[in-house]
């Protein structure tokens, strides 16, 4: 049962921008955490951003930090991720998640630590990036 879908994804150049967004079903959706992840072939996936909390506080991880951007529409039980000044190491398959887990939104925790955080998982949106 897919319960977070995501999409936006494509191929850009380098410096060019893409809007992610992933819908949730509202049995899905969590103001705990809204987190974006990411992963490259042959790397962990990664955290990229979170949104969390009921006043939708934020956090990145340094690589994309003044360049993505995550939001969410409560109404629409939807997420988005706004990605600017796009690199070619941002290319990879990018992940929406939820959950209602403790320590959901410490983005420098140990990859697979946040990631088991996580409850529900979107398929993916491959996001390219040339350089």
């Amino acid at each position: 049962q897919v319960r977070l879908v995501e999409s936006g994804g494509g191929s850009v150049q380098a410096g060019g921008s893409l809007r992610l967004s992933c819908a949730a079903e509202a049995s899905a959706y969590s103001t705990t955490c809204m987190g974006w992840f990411r992963q490259a072939p042959g790397k962990e996936r990664e955290a990229v951003a979170v949104i969390y909390g009921r006043s939708a506080m934020t956090d990145y991880v340094d690589s994309v930090k003044g360049r993505f951007y995550i939001s969410r529409d409560d109404a629409k039980t939807t997420v988005y991720l706004q990605m600017d000044s796009l690199r070619p190491e941002d290319t990879a398959m990018y992940y929406c998640a939820a959950s209602q887990s403790a320590g959901c939104a410490v983005l420098d925790a140990p990859s697979r630590t946040l990631v088991n955080k996580y409850t529900y998982w979107g398929q993916g949106t491959q996001v390219t990036v040339s350089s």
